[in-house]
Protein backbone atom coordinates (compact mmCIF):
# COMPACT_ATOMS: atom_id res chain seq x y z
CA UNK A 1 0.00 0.00 0.00
CA UNK A 2 -0.48 2.18 -1.87
CA UNK A 3 -0.32 0.29 -5.18
CA UNK A 4 0.64 1.99 -8.42
CA UNK A 5 -2.89 1.49 -9.79
CA UNK A 6 -4.48 3.06 -6.69
CA UNK A 7 -2.14 6.08 -6.87
CA UNK A 8 -3.01 6.64 -10.52
CA UNK A 9 -6.75 6.20 -9.95
CA UNK A 10 -6.88 8.61 -6.98
CA UNK A 11 -4.82 11.20 -8.89
CA UNK A 12 -7.23 10.96 -11.86
CA UNK A 13 -10.28 11.30 -9.61
CA UNK A 14 -8.85 14.34 -7.79
CA UNK A 15 -10.47 16.93 -10.05
CA UNK A 16 -13.00 19.53 -8.98
CA UNK A 17 -16.01 19.79 -11.34
CA UNK A 18 -15.35 22.93 -13.41
CA UNK A 19 -18.82 24.44 -12.88
CA UNK A 20 -18.60 24.45 -9.08
CA UNK A 21 -16.75 27.04 -7.00
CA UNK A 22 -14.59 25.93 -4.08
CA UNK A 23 -12.42 27.67 -1.51
CA UNK A 24 -8.63 28.06 -1.62
CA UNK A 25 -8.14 25.24 0.91
CA UNK A 26 -9.97 22.72 -1.28
CA UNK A 27 -8.18 23.99 -4.39
CA UNK A 28 -4.95 23.12 -2.58
CA UNK A 29 -6.19 19.56 -2.03
CA UNK A 30 -7.21 19.27 -5.69
CA UNK A 31 -3.67 20.24 -6.69
CA UNK A 32 -2.10 17.26 -4.90
CA UNK A 33 -0.98 14.25 -6.94
CA UNK A 34 -0.02 10.66 -6.20
CA UNK A 35 2.16 10.21 -3.15
CA UNK A 36 1.61 13.79 -1.95
CA UNK A 37 -2.14 13.09 -1.80
CA UNK A 38 -1.69 9.91 0.26
CA UNK A 39 0.75 11.67 2.61
CA UNK A 40 -1.72 14.56 3.00
CA UNK A 41 -4.43 12.04 3.94
CA UNK A 42 -2.29 10.35 6.59
CA UNK A 43 -0.87 13.59 7.95
CA UNK A 44 -4.06 15.66 8.17
CA UNK A 45 -7.18 13.51 7.90
CA UNK A 46 -6.71 9.85 8.90
CA UNK A 47 -7.66 9.07 12.50
CA UNK A 48 -5.71 5.81 12.95
CA UNK A 49 -2.26 4.92 11.74
CA UNK A 50 -3.02 1.71 9.87
CA UNK A 51 -6.01 2.83 7.79
CA UNK A 52 -5.72 2.90 4.00
CA UNK A 53 -7.16 5.43 1.57
CA UNK A 54 -9.19 3.48 -1.00
CA UNK A 55 -11.25 5.97 -3.00
CA UNK A 56 -11.54 9.71 -3.66
CA UNK A 57 -14.49 11.59 -5.17
CA UNK A 58 -15.58 15.22 -5.51
CA UNK A 59 -19.29 15.72 -4.96
CA UNK A 60 -21.91 18.16 -3.71
CA UNK A 61 -23.19 17.07 -0.30
CA UNK A 62 -26.25 17.79 1.86
CA UNK A 63 -26.56 17.23 5.62
CA UNK A 64 -29.81 16.16 7.29
CA UNK A 65 -29.56 18.98 9.85
CA UNK A 66 -29.08 21.64 7.10
CA UNK A 67 -31.14 20.40 4.14
CA UNK A 68 -31.05 23.72 2.27
CA UNK A 69 -27.27 24.15 2.11
CA UNK A 70 -25.59 22.23 -0.69
CA UNK A 71 -21.81 22.35 -0.32
CA UNK A 72 -18.89 21.03 -2.34
CA UNK A 73 -16.83 18.31 -0.65
CA UNK A 74 -13.88 16.07 -1.27
CA UNK A 75 -15.12 12.63 -0.22
CA UNK A 76 -12.39 10.25 0.95
CA UNK A 77 -13.16 6.60 1.65
CA UNK A 78 -10.70 4.68 3.82
CA UNK A 79 -10.74 1.25 5.45
CA UNK A 80 -12.09 2.88 8.66
CA UNK A 81 -14.36 5.80 7.72
CA UNK A 82 -15.83 8.12 5.12
CA UNK A 83 -14.34 11.63 5.36
CA UNK A 84 -16.05 14.72 3.95
CA UNK A 85 -13.58 17.56 3.53
CA UNK A 86 -15.67 20.75 3.39
CA UNK A 87 -15.29 24.44 2.69
CA UNK A 88 -14.74 26.42 5.88
CA UNK A 89 -17.34 28.88 4.54
CA UNK A 90 -20.00 26.17 5.04
CA UNK A 91 -19.94 26.79 8.80
CA UNK A 92 -20.99 30.42 8.29
CA UNK A 93 -23.65 29.63 5.68
CA UNK A 94 -26.34 28.88 8.23
CA UNK A 95 -26.54 30.33 11.73
CA UNK A 96 -28.46 27.26 12.98
CA UNK A 97 -25.33 25.16 12.66
CA UNK A 98 -23.59 26.35 15.81
CA UNK A 99 -24.58 23.18 17.69
CA UNK A 100 -23.82 20.96 14.70
CA UNK A 101 -20.30 22.29 14.08
CA UNK A 102 -18.25 23.00 17.20
CA UNK A 103 -16.45 25.99 15.80
CA UNK A 104 -13.02 26.67 17.25
CA UNK A 105 -10.15 28.80 15.98
CA UNK A 106 -12.59 31.50 14.88
CA UNK A 107 -9.78 34.06 15.33
CA UNK A 108 -7.96 32.47 12.37
CA UNK A 109 -10.39 33.96 9.84
CA UNK A 110 -8.17 36.90 8.87
CA UNK A 111 -4.89 35.02 8.95
CA UNK A 112 -3.10 33.38 6.03
CA UNK A 113 -4.41 29.94 7.03
CA UNK A 114 -7.09 28.38 4.85
CA UNK A 115 -9.16 26.05 7.00
CA UNK A 116 -11.31 23.14 6.01
CA UNK A 117 -13.59 21.29 8.36
CA UNK A 118 -13.74 17.52 8.06
CA UNK A 119 -16.91 15.55 8.79
CA UNK A 120 -16.16 11.93 9.73
CA UNK A 121 -18.59 9.02 9.42
CA UNK A 122 -17.04 5.84 10.82
CA UNK A 123 -17.85 2.66 8.91
CA UNK A 124 -18.77 0.93 12.18
CA UNK A 125 -21.55 3.51 12.65
CA UNK A 126 -22.94 3.00 9.16
CA UNK A 127 -26.45 1.54 9.05
CA UNK A 128 -27.82 1.98 5.54
CA UNK A 129 -27.15 3.43 2.11
CA UNK A 130 -30.10 4.64 0.00
CA UNK A 131 -29.43 4.89 -3.73
CA UNK A 132 -31.50 7.57 -5.53
CA UNK A 133 -33.43 7.21 -8.77
CA UNK A 134 -31.21 6.34 -11.74
CA UNK A 135 -28.13 6.45 -9.48
CA UNK A 136 -28.06 10.27 -9.55
CA UNK A 137 -27.34 10.48 -5.81
CA UNK A 138 -27.03 8.34 -2.68
CA UNK A 139 -27.67 8.88 1.03
CA UNK A 140 -25.49 7.46 3.80
CA UNK A 141 -27.26 6.96 7.15
CA UNK A 142 -25.60 6.48 10.55
CA UNK A 143 -27.16 6.13 14.00
CA UNK A 144 -28.43 9.72 14.48
CA UNK A 145 -29.59 12.82 12.60
CA UNK A 146 -26.02 14.14 12.72
CA UNK A 147 -24.87 11.14 10.72
CA UNK A 148 -27.00 11.45 7.58
CA UNK A 149 -25.31 12.76 4.44
CA UNK A 150 -26.45 12.79 0.82
CA UNK A 151 -23.87 12.86 -1.98
CA UNK A 152 -25.33 14.52 -5.08
CA UNK A 153 -22.98 13.01 -7.66
CA UNK A 154 -25.38 13.80 -10.55
CA UNK A 155 -23.54 10.98 -12.28
CA UNK A 156 -24.48 7.28 -12.27
CA UNK A 157 -20.88 6.19 -12.91
CA UNK A 158 -19.54 8.03 -9.84
CA UNK A 159 -22.37 6.66 -7.70
CA UNK A 160 -21.80 3.10 -8.89
CA UNK A 161 -18.02 3.30 -8.36
CA UNK A 162 -18.36 4.67 -4.82
CA UNK A 163 -20.94 2.02 -3.84
CA UNK A 164 -18.67 -0.75 -5.18
CA UNK A 165 -15.68 0.60 -3.25
CA UNK A 166 -17.77 1.02 -0.09
CA UNK A 167 -18.99 -2.59 -0.28
CA UNK A 168 -15.41 -3.80 -0.74
CA UNK A 169 -14.20 -1.83 2.31
CA UNK A 170 -17.15 -2.98 4.46
CA UNK A 171 -16.22 -6.58 3.67
CA UNK A 172 -12.99 -6.04 5.60
CA UNK A 173 -14.80 -5.06 8.80
CA UNK A 174 -14.95 -7.63 11.56
CA UNK A 175 -18.47 -7.53 12.94
CA UNK A 176 -20.33 -10.05 15.05
CA UNK A 177 -22.33 -12.28 12.70
CA UNK A 178 -26.07 -11.77 12.52
CA UNK A 179 -28.30 -14.51 13.91
CA UNK A 180 -29.30 -17.10 11.33
CA UNK A 181 -32.29 -15.79 9.35
CA UNK A 182 -35.53 -17.74 9.42
CA UNK A 183 -36.45 -18.95 5.92
CA UNK A 184 -39.16 -16.74 4.50
CA UNK A 185 -41.26 -17.09 1.41
CA UNK A 186 -41.22 -14.38 -1.29
CA UNK A 187 -44.36 -12.56 -0.15
CA UNK A 188 -43.39 -12.22 3.51
CA UNK A 189 -39.88 -11.19 2.45
CA UNK A 190 -40.88 -8.28 0.22
CA UNK A 191 -44.50 -7.46 1.01
CA UNK A 192 -45.85 -5.57 3.97
CA UNK A 193 -48.86 -7.47 5.32
CA UNK A 194 -50.57 -4.23 6.40
CA UNK A 195 -50.43 -2.37 3.09
CA UNK A 196 -49.84 -5.05 0.48
CA UNK A 197 -47.24 -2.72 -1.06
CA UNK A 198 -43.89 -3.88 -2.35
CA UNK A 199 -41.01 -2.48 -0.33
CA UNK A 200 -37.88 -1.03 -1.87
CA UNK A 201 -35.25 -3.56 -2.90
CA UNK A 202 -32.85 -4.20 -0.05
CA UNK A 203 -29.46 -5.82 -0.17
CA UNK A 204 -28.08 -6.63 3.27
CA UNK A 205 -24.30 -6.68 3.13
CA UNK A 206 -22.23 -9.16 5.15
CA UNK A 207 -21.30 -6.22 7.42
CA UNK A 208 -25.06 -5.84 8.13
CA UNK A 209 -25.23 -2.48 6.33
CA UNK A 210 -28.39 -2.21 4.21
CA UNK A 211 -28.13 -1.06 0.60
CA UNK A 212 -31.58 0.12 -0.46
CA UNK A 213 -32.49 0.64 -4.12
CA UNK A 214 -35.67 2.29 -5.48
CA UNK A 215 -38.31 0.03 -7.01
CA UNK A 216 -40.77 0.59 -9.86
CA UNK A 217 -43.35 2.09 -7.52
CA UNK A 218 -41.18 5.15 -6.99
CA UNK A 219 -41.31 5.90 -10.72
CA UNK A 220 -45.06 5.25 -10.63
CA UNK A 221 -45.50 7.74 -7.78
CA UNK A 222 -43.43 10.27 -9.69
CA UNK A 223 -45.51 9.75 -12.86
CA UNK A 224 -48.71 10.24 -10.84
CA UNK A 225 -47.33 13.47 -9.34
CA UNK A 226 -46.31 14.76 -12.78
CA UNK A 227 -49.76 13.91 -14.18
CA UNK A 228 -51.35 15.92 -11.35
CA UNK A 229 -49.25 18.95 -12.33
CA UNK A 230 -50.47 18.60 -15.90
CA UNK A 231 -54.03 19.37 -14.73
CA UNK A 232 -55.20 15.85 -15.49
CA UNK A 233 -55.06 16.43 -19.27
CA UNK A 234 -52.98 13.31 -19.73
CA UNK A 235 -54.02 9.75 -19.26
CA UNK A 236 -51.73 8.29 -16.58
CA UNK A 237 -51.37 5.05 -18.55
CA UNK A 238 -49.96 6.92 -21.55
CA UNK A 239 -47.62 9.09 -19.45
CA UNK A 240 -44.01 7.99 -19.71
CA UNK A 241 -41.13 9.59 -17.87
CA UNK A 242 -38.44 9.64 -20.53
CA UNK A 243 -35.70 11.31 -18.52
CA UNK A 244 -34.94 12.06 -14.87
CA UNK A 245 -31.74 13.99 -14.25
CA UNK A 246 -30.33 16.17 -11.46
CA UNK A 247 -29.22 19.41 -13.05
CA UNK A 248 -28.67 23.09 -12.32
CA UNK A 249 -30.76 26.02 -13.47
CA UNK A 250 -28.50 28.93 -14.43
CA UNK A 251 -29.52 32.34 -13.08
CA UNK A 252 -27.40 35.18 -14.40
CA UNK A 253 -26.57 37.74 -11.71
CA UNK A 254 -26.94 41.19 -13.27
CA UNK A 255 -25.05 44.24 -12.10
CA UNK A 256 -22.14 42.28 -10.64
CA UNK A 257 -18.52 43.13 -11.38
CA UNK A 258 -17.98 39.91 -13.34
CA UNK A 259 -20.45 38.18 -15.57
CA UNK A 260 -21.32 35.65 -12.88
CA UNK A 261 -24.13 33.16 -12.73
CA UNK A 262 -25.61 31.28 -9.80
CA UNK A 263 -26.54 27.62 -10.13
CA UNK A 264 -29.82 26.49 -8.59
CA UNK A 265 -30.08 22.70 -8.08
CA UNK A 266 -33.13 21.33 -9.87
CA UNK A 267 -34.55 17.95 -10.87
CA UNK A 268 -35.40 17.90 -14.57
CA UNK A 269 -38.13 15.51 -15.69
CA UNK A 270 -39.02 15.03 -19.35
CA UNK A 271 -42.24 13.35 -20.45
CA UNK A 272 -43.53 12.81 -23.99
CA UNK A 273 -45.50 16.08 -23.77
CA UNK A 274 -43.91 18.30 -21.10
CA UNK A 275 -40.65 19.47 -19.54
CA UNK A 276 -40.65 19.98 -15.75
CA UNK A 277 -38.24 21.42 -13.20
CA UNK A 278 -38.77 20.29 -9.61
CA UNK A 279 -37.21 21.29 -6.31
CA UNK A 280 -36.51 17.88 -4.77
CA UNK A 281 -35.72 16.99 -1.16
CA UNK A 282 -32.77 14.61 -1.52
CA UNK A 283 -32.04 14.12 2.18
CA UNK A 284 -35.29 13.60 4.14
CA UNK A 285 -36.83 10.68 2.20
CA UNK A 286 -37.24 7.84 2.92
CA UNK A 287 -37.76 8.81 6.57
CA UNK A 288 -34.96 7.68 8.92
CA UNK A 289 -36.08 5.33 11.69
CA UNK A 290 -35.53 7.91 14.45
CA UNK A 291 -37.58 10.67 12.73
CA UNK A 292 -40.39 11.81 15.02
CA UNK A 293 -42.38 13.72 12.39
CA UNK A 294 -42.52 13.96 8.59
CA UNK A 295 -40.29 16.54 6.84
CA UNK A 296 -41.54 20.11 6.55
CA UNK A 297 -41.71 19.99 2.75
CA UNK A 298 -42.81 17.49 0.12
CA UNK A 299 -40.25 15.40 -1.72
CA UNK A 300 -41.08 17.09 -5.04
CA UNK A 301 -42.15 20.72 -5.46
CA UNK A 302 -42.91 22.01 -8.94
CA UNK A 303 -40.68 24.94 -9.91
CA UNK A 304 -41.54 25.24 -13.61
CA UNK A 305 -43.35 23.27 -16.31
CA UNK A 306 -43.65 23.86 -20.07
CA UNK A 307 -45.29 22.02 -22.94
CA UNK A 308 -42.96 20.53 -25.52
CA UNK A 309 -45.25 21.86 -28.26
CA UNK A 310 -44.36 25.40 -27.09
CA UNK A 311 -40.63 24.71 -27.39
CA UNK A 312 -39.19 26.95 -30.10
CA UNK A 313 -35.51 25.93 -30.13
CA UNK A 314 -32.73 24.43 -28.00
CA UNK A 315 -29.35 26.18 -27.85
CA UNK A 316 -26.32 24.09 -27.02
CA UNK A 317 -23.03 25.33 -25.60
CA UNK A 318 -19.76 24.15 -27.14
CA UNK A 319 -18.01 23.27 -23.90
CA UNK A 320 -17.41 19.69 -22.81
CA UNK A 321 -19.24 18.12 -19.86
CA UNK A 322 -21.18 19.56 -18.11
CA UNK A 323 -23.18 20.65 -21.13
CA UNK A 324 -25.20 23.88 -20.99
CA UNK A 325 -28.60 23.79 -22.67
CA UNK A 326 -30.92 26.74 -23.21
CA UNK A 327 -34.58 25.97 -23.89
CA UNK A 328 -36.41 28.78 -25.71
CA UNK A 329 -40.20 28.61 -25.48
CA UNK A 330 -42.82 30.63 -27.39
CA UNK A 331 -44.29 33.66 -25.63
CA UNK A 332 -47.73 32.08 -25.60
CA UNK A 333 -47.58 29.89 -22.49
CA UNK A 334 -50.24 27.57 -21.15
CA UNK A 335 -52.76 29.04 -23.57
CA UNK A 336 -54.37 27.23 -26.46
CA UNK A 337 -54.40 29.84 -29.23
CA UNK A 338 -57.22 28.30 -31.27
CA UNK A 339 -59.44 28.05 -28.23
CA UNK A 340 -58.95 31.77 -27.49
CA UNK A 341 -59.81 32.73 -31.10
CA UNK A 342 -62.95 30.65 -30.93
CA UNK A 343 -64.06 32.35 -27.72
CA UNK A 344 -63.29 35.84 -29.05
CA UNK A 345 -65.01 35.50 -32.41
CA UNK A 346 -67.88 33.11 -31.86
CA UNK A 347 -69.49 34.18 -28.63
CA UNK A 348 -69.27 32.60 -25.18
Amino acid sequence: YPSEFLMQKITEDNQIPVHLHVSVSLQYVAGLKGNALVEFFHGNIAEVENEELRHLMWSSVLFYKTPNVEVMACVLLSTKAVYFLLDDSFIHADEHQSDFWNKENSDCENSSFHLSCCFVLKLNDLQSVNVGLFDQYFRITGHSADHIVTCLTRDSYNTHTFIQQLMAVLSLLARTPSPEPVDKDFYSEFGSKNTGKMENYELIHSSRVKFIYPNEEEIGDLAFLVAEKMDGLTNLQSLNILLYVLAFQVNHVEGSAQNTSSLQPKTLILTSSDLFLFDEDYISYPLPEFAKEPPKRDKYQLADGRRIRDLDRVLMGYQTYPQALTFVFDDVQNEDLMQNLTLDHFGE
